[in-house]
């Protein structure tokens, strides 16, 4: 294979490469152990100072003051298997960046008869891919030793406006996010079979990090004390993460200007509804993510991703029990290799193989479960546990490997998730 379309494939790989992932594309379905053991709802249902994270007008439902603290232990289990760029055959591993820590807490406190203040601070992201420990260089040009570091934390202060029947909330969204890309490029020199001849070539620059600022917006409407509606939209959030992007774009030659360090968090629109009745509470939700609006991942055909979700909790004398499903299609959508020259061609299968491997944003259906205990009358223990079902992709790499044929080589991703939520809810 020829120096240039190695090039071409690992800088398509890396040109918005970062962790993998949470689950609707690289989002939590859901913020809180209530909201995840429900299936990622909490558009219209009341969870507490929780619902800051999520829809900001439900805090007006609070009574008093309530403080939760908690966090994610989020495991992705992802494997690559290619040979687009190997010489000696197929080329696989497991991504070693499998285990990750995501921080919540929420807290809520009633001002006068009309108004609630509320805080969240949160991690949407914080997860990875690594394939470096791919056992030497003939092998290593097949995985691109590529790593990469995302991790975002947002800090919303809330204030909510609520009468009996109905509420508002708004939350100024502060975004703090830190990109680091990092992958070794094979120049072969001719003897691709020969490893000790092979020449490596870091590309990477370091960690950049950047400020980003939104706004989240939501509202409730109780149609009856049993039956509330809500509805809310997050802002999408600007943010630039200097010379990564452009970086690896330039550390193989490309035309400057090509690609942008530009990054956006995609806006989301939400819209549910929760019926108590009894001891029981059922929610749904819809949500839209724009990805395919926002800058980064709408250049890699990345679609808006249309998201469902369902729970039902039930409440006894002091605890409570729920489960949930969430579903939302693959947002990935191949770029067409069929029709074009074999350059464009190979430039489209650059771009599938780089979501593919290194953001396979691609599992779809969750199921959920999770309780809570009261350990006083002023303190509640609560978890989730949320499990994605293993699914997987391959896209075609043949004109990448400069073969007659679009399937000549291939490129396949493994993927599933398991995700452990604990929280402390203190009421005072």
């Amino acid at each position: 294979m020829k120096k240039t379309k190695i090039a071409l494939a690992i800088t398509a790989a890396v040109m918005v490469s970062q962790p993998v992932l949470a689950t609707n594309g690289d989002h939590l379905i859901g913020l809180g152990a209530q909201a995840r053991a429900l299936g990622g709802t909490g558009a219209a249902a009341f969870f507490g100072s929780e619902n800051a994270l999520t829809n900001p007008a439900l805090i007006g439902k609070m009574q008093g003051t309530e403080f939760a603290i908690g966090g994610t232990l989020f495991k992705p289990n992802v494997k690559a298997e290619t040979d687009v760029a190997s010489q000696t055959g197929p080329v696989s591993q497991t991504s070693d960046a499998d285990t990750n820590i995501i921080p919540e807490v929420s807290m809520a406190t009633r001002i006068n008869e009309n108004l609630v203040f509320g805080l969240g601070i949160y991690g949407s992201a914080g997860m990875g891919v690594d394939y470096r420990d791919n056992g030497g260089a003939t092998d290593g040009m097949g995985l691109f030793n590529g790593y990469s570091n995302l991790q975002i934390m947002k800090f919303a202060p809330t204030l909510a406006y609520n009468t009996e029947q109905y509420g508002i909330g708004f939350a100024p969204v502060i975004q703090y996010g830190s990109l680091d890309i990092n992958l070794k490029q094979y120049d072969t020199n001719g003897t691709p079979l020969n490893p000790a001849d092979d020449v490596t070539h870091n590309v990477g620059n370091g960690m950049s990090t950047d400020l980003g600022y939104g706004f989240n917006l939501g509202g409730y409407f109780d149609i009856s004390p049993e039956l509330t509606i809500g509805l809310a939209y997050q802002s999408a959030i600007a943010m630039k993460y200097k010379d990564q992007i452009t970086t690896a774009a330039d550390g193989f030659n490309l035309p400057a200007g090509t690609f942008s360090d530009d990054l956006e968090q995609p806006a989301e629109l939400k819209i549910g509804v929760a019926y108590n009745m009894g001891n029981m509470m059922y929610t749904a939700d819809f949500k839209q993510i724009a990805w395919g609006q926002a800058k980064g991942y709408k250049d890699f055909n990345w679609d808006d991703q249309n998201v469902f979700a369902l729970g039902a909790k039930y409440s006894g004398n002091g605890y409570w029990a729920g489960v949930g499903i969430n579903h939302a299609e693959d947002p990935i959508k191949e770029v067409d290799d069929a029709t074009a020259s074999a350059q464009a061609n190979g430039l489209a299968q650059a771009t599938n193989i780089f979501n593919n491997h290194f953001f396979p944003g691609i599992v779809e259906t969750h199921f959920t479960i999770g309780g809570g205990y009261e350990l006083t009358n002023r303190m509640t223990l609560e978890g989730a546990v949320v499990y994605a079902s293993e699914v997987s992709k391959t896209v075609n790499t043949g004109y990448l490997s400069q073969q007659a044929t679009a399937d000549a080589t291939t490129h396949e991703v493994t993927h599933s998730q398991i995700g452990y939520t604990v929280s402390l809810r203190m009421n005072f």
